[in-house]
């Protein structure tokens, strides 16, 4: 699985940073940015769950 960010949405509210760190920051733009790798086994729940709670649906788990 691997996460991706649409900047062109995200507004930076950091909320997929708080319950996915291992794979979301906010970077210096502002915005979420995902790890490039494929996401952590252990990490998965959370960043489907970080995906599920966007407030503006910036986030595609695929």
């Amino acid at each position: 699985m691997k996460a991706v960010v649409d900047k062109d949405l995200c507004i930076g509210c950091g909320l997929c940073e708080s319950t996915c760190p291992e794979v979301f920051s906010i970077g210096d733009d502002g915005k979420s940015q995902a790890i490039s790798e494929d996401i952590p086994k252990e990490f998965e729940d959370n960043a489907v769950e970080a995906s599920t709670n966007c407030p503006v649906g910036a986030i595609t788990i695929e």
